[in-house]
């Protein structure tokens, strides 16, 4: 420290700071929102964290300081942390027999309150569907106001609630489904879906999640006074004690099905948050396994938000991963896994 500056000492400090603040980050997936509401919400910002360490980094390197190696070793600690939000590189293998694709879309009620000034959304949709032909499709906030057939899926799983505006989930297959149900989440609009899909010889459950949203709106104004940061930190804890809830309600259901499963949708949270450690429990993300990019899936302005996910079992192979952010016809981007059942 006696050989640094006074700007860099103050730096030093600085990075002292952030190094206290990524660890707590690294910790706070653990710790259940509903006893630290507040706390959870500091998981939103673990990637600018991370970010920003790699900035100390090379701010102390290119002046041949040793003080890099404090954010450096904190980042390599948490460097599986940075991979669910960034990938160098993504992983494309060639397609072969027993290749099958899961589509997961949240398509707000298809533009049903012309949230989007264009008239032709749910065509769009149609359109995107038919170019992609995933074999397996889990839609969130599917509404029936579009006007039309998705012809090429025989067999769905569809769950609506409301009575003037009816919403819920859909599961679309070309597979047979076999069994189906719903898990009713309390004291929200939300829920869970699920199907038991044949593919060859194999029983696959797939389900369809859709999360306590944290209605953060992505055109939210940058210039916020301290009552409105009081009432979107309360939201957000709030949101968040729902979602462990409803997370821990998908878990014990899962645990009790003892065959192979696929987890598509939307959890309304970070791939850091406690709610997606819970859902994800022992399965893998197919992004972290063949994505590329930040994956962002939500289209807000001022993040790179990836809350929609694809998780799978150990027994299945991702050999690609997509995520479609030309594709603006809602407020999230639709994704799309491709998988193959390993030979045992």
């Amino acid at each position: 420290m006696k050989k640094l500056s006074f700007f860099n000492k103050i730096i030093y400090g600085l990075n002292i700071l952030l190094v206290i603040f990524t660890i707590l980050g690294y910790i706070l997936p653990y710790l259940a929102p509903k006893l630290f509401p507040l706390l959870a919400v500091f998981t939103l910002i673990l990637p600018t964290l991370l970010v920003i360490n790699l900035l100390m980094i090379a701010y102390w390197a290119i002046q041949f300081k040793r003080q890099a190696f404090l954010s450096l070793v904190v980042f390599i600690i948490g460097y599986t942390f940075f991979t669910k939000f960034y990938k160098i590189s993504g992983k494309v293998l060639p397609e072969e027999e027993g290749d099958f694709t899961v589509l997961s879309y949240n398509v707000r009620l298809f533009n049903l309150f012309k949230w989007i000034p264009d008239e032709n959304v749910s065509e769009n949709i149609k359109k995107f569907i038919e170019e992609q032909q995933p074999d397996i499709i889990c839609f969130q906030e599917y509404s029936k106001s579009a006007d039309f057939e998705f012809q090429d899926y025989k067999f769905r799983h569809i769950v609506m609630h409301g009575k003037k505006i009816k919403s819920g989930q859909a599961i679309f297959s070309k597979f047979r489904i076999i069994d189906q149900g719903e898990i009713a989440l309390p004291n929200s609009d939300n829920n869970v879906v699920y199907a038991d899909i044949i593919k060859n010889e194999d029983t696959i459950r797939v389900y369809s999640i859709h999360l306590q949203s944290i209605n953060i709106s992505p055109q939210i104004n940058e210039s916020i006074d301290e009552e409105k940061s009081k009432m979107i930190v309360n939201r957000l804890s709030e949101g968040f004690k729902q979602q462990q809830l409803q997370s821990e309600l998908i878990l014990s259901h899962m645990e009790d099905f003892k065959g192979k499963k696929i987890v598509c949708g939307d959890m309304n949270n970070t791939a850091f948050s406690y709610t997606y450690k819970n859902v994800k429990a022992d399965m893998k993300d197919a992004f972290v396994e063949a994505g590329k990019g930040f994956g962002k899936t939500y289209n807000y302005s001022y993040y790179p938000a990836r809350i929609d996910y694809i998780l799978i079992d150990e027994i299945f192979e991702v050999k690609e991963f997509v995520t479609f952010t030309d594709f603006n016809n809602s407020d999230h981007f639709p994704i799309m896994a491709r998988l193959n059942i390993k030979k045992q």
